[in-house]
């Protein structure tokens, strides 16, 4: 899967920085629309400019809408850092009409829509694969509650695999015992808690100086972003265990998405069926070019910076991917589920045991 869509985005974009990112590649032409009236959509999705799903997807699939409908449809997009937004506030901005499109992590969603942290739940999906069976599986349920609030999840994407950065060695799980550990999330709370470390909520740009003053021992986060964020400057040791995969979301106001012209709703419905398909690509690319950026091996990375100093990647050994899964049934599930409710218990055991191979039990 990675070679066809470096071919797709270009290497040359592929090894621009994030700190500066270069053109996006061109999608590929769109039929004109029938004539009809102009439609002006704003949309605000990742959370900065520099992301690589905002430089490589949003940017030539909406912001170059113009050029792909013939002057018709036009796209204004920001970044929530753009509208100085935190990114939770982005179901009741879609809801108000403010923006017709809007994207955001789902666990940060879900204070509005509970439902919606079951998507990603912590040592929930241990590969990619499973994680979009899952977040595919739920999109029904998860709609009907959203709908509730007039929007609608028209994609669902990961961004990398959520993983952990330290300051100092370890080898396993069991090795985080006592150390303060940066996390978001409530199930990443729970796992944390579940292994005797310290949960501390610190916002993501707060996390470097954090890190480097010693007020976290450790953080999570995706492996693309940590190195983004130059945490390779301030840890020595990082996990390739997924823990997550911070499963994130566009949706639309349901009020304009009804009254779009046909034609312009059949565009926007082919435009992120593309968009799925490209966030997941992109997510599974960038989590192996994070860690391999990190790790400071140049001749593989392509989309993040060069760690300087080269960080040591922990390979998880078979039994500690068997310990996140016991820590995901019997800590992290009945947490999310009493929080939740019952109903997410019967939803969950219905749509995501199939997949996931473990049942809620009650």
């Amino acid at each position: 899967m990675v070679r066809p869509l470096l071919r797709r985005l270009g290497l040359a974009v592929l090894a621009a920085s994030l700190a500066a990112p270069a053109a996006p590649a061109q999608s590929p032409p769109t039929p004109p629309l029938p004539p009809g009236p102009p439609v002006n959509v704003v949309a605000i999705t990742q959370p900065n400019p520099v992301m690589t799903q905002f430089t490589l997807v949003d940017v030539p699939m909406l912001r170059e809408m113009p050029a792909r409908t013939g002057g018709r449809v036009t796209v204004t997009l920001a970044s929530h850092a753009e509208r100085n937004l935190s990114g939770a506030e982005i179901v009741r901005l879609v809801r108000s009409g403010q923006a017709e499109i809007g994207a955001g992590t789902l666990s940060t969603l879900s204070g509005d829509v509970p439902i919606l942290d079951g998507v990603d739940l912590s040592g929930l999906a241990p590969d990619m694969r499973r994680a979009r069976q899952i977040a595919e599986a739920i999109l029904p349920v998860a709609n009907r509650d959203l709908e509730r609030f007039g929007v609608r999840l028209v994609v669902m994407y990961p961004f990398q695999a959520q993983v952990l950065y330290c300051r100092q060695p370890f080898t396993r799980l069991e090795d985080l015992r006592g150390r303060k550990i940066r996390t978001f999330g409530q199930s990443l709370v729970d796992l944390v808690t579940a292994l005797g470390g310290q949960p501390v909520s610190i916002g993501f740009p707060e996390v470097y100086s954090a890190l480097e003053r010693g007020v976290v021992d450790c953080a999570i986060t995706g492996a693309g972003s940590g190195a983004a964020a130059r945490w390779h400057e301030v840890t020595t040791h990082i996990s390739s265990l997924p823990l997550s995969w911070a499963v994130s979301g566009y949706m639309v106001n349901l009020a304009w998405w009804n009254r779009l012209d046909p034609a312009v709703r059949s565009l926007f419905e082919a435009t992120f069926r593309e968009m799925t398909d490209k966030l997941w690509e992109l997510g599974e690319v960038g989590t192996r070019d994070g860690l391999d950026c990190n790790a400071g091996k140049r001749e593989t990375c392509r989309l993040h910076p060069l760690a300087a100093r080269p960080m040591t990647e922990v390979t998880p050994a078979p039994e500690e991917a068997a310990r996140l899964r016991q820590i995901f049934e019997t800590v992290v599930l009945p947490g999310w589920v009493r929080r939740c409710g019952a109903r997410c218990g019967q939803v969950y055991n219905e749509v995501v045991a199939p997949i996931s191979g473990v049942r809620y039990a009650n």
